[in-house]
């Protein structure tokens, strides 16, 4: 039976998540009308939806599939942009990393942008919360955000074109991604890097199937590892 404090976490966690919902249901939204315009059916679309519950891997994959490019380019746009799931997935191992293995598969599979972005500052914050804590808190943020991507892909792919262009609902990727940066940049690693990968993309934004983004992700990991690797060394000396 779970202890007080881990229904108190799980609840916490669950209000957090909450207002990542007013974003998340618009992008997952016009995910499934995209999915559908590029040909893909409604099972299709919630299986990518379902197995994939990376949006902006999502949206990566289904712009190259409509520009028709090599399926090798697909694959590896893809997994560049969901690199920084790898790094999620390593600093979140300090806090969950003791829990049952199947506990930590089902972490590992709804660690998506909104729950490391919540879960890490709350663990760093709260470094007195137990392994169960932590785990509870986790899946208090996804119970409040991944049920409703799912659930918005399905309105979107049963829609389709039928959603009038002016309600402009591709307004919740930018938002999204925004609201997760922005309270993340709190360390000078971190803005060099932001500051890094958005300067290349920008400069290699003439690349073919946006490939330019790889190439401002891998800039903006080498930078902000090579800063945080600067300040340690100053801060030791």
């Amino acid at each position: 039976m779970a202890s007080s404090s881990t229904k108190s976490a799980y609840w916490k966690g669950f209000r957090d998540g909450l207002p990542f919902t007013i974003v998340v249901g618009p992008f997952a939204l016009l995910f499934g009308v995209i999915a559908t315009e590029a040909g893909l059916n409604v099972y299709e679309t919630m299986a990518f939806s379902i197995v994939v519950i990376a949006g902006a891997a999502q949206f990566t994959a289904l712009q190259l599939m409509s520009e028709n490019a090599p399926t090798i380019i697909v694959l590896a746009s893809a997994l560049a942009v969901n690199l920084r799931m790898a790094m999620y997935s390593a600093s979140l191992t300090p806090y969950i990393g003791a829990a049952p293995l199947w506990k930590r598969a089902f972490a590992a599979y709804f660690t998506v942008d909104q729950s490391y972005a919540l879960s890490i500052v709350q663990y760093e914050t709260r470094p007195e919360m137990t392994v169960p804590d932590r785990l509870a808190y986790f899946f208090g943020v996804v119970t409040a955000i991944c049920p409703n991507w799912y659930l918005f892909t399905l309105i979107g792919a049963l829609v389709g074109q039928s959603i009038p262009p002016e309600f402009a609902i591709d307004f919740a990727v930018p938002i999204t991604f925004l609201a997760m940066i922005g309270p993340m940049l709190r360390t000078p690693a971190h803005i060099a890097a932001a500051f890094v990968s958005v300067a290349l993309s920008i400069a290699f934004a003439w690349v073919p199937y946006n490939l330019g983004l790889m190439v401002a992700g891998i800039g903006g990991m080498i930078t902000g590892a090579q800063v945080e690797l600067w300040t340690e060394r100053r801060a030791a000396k």
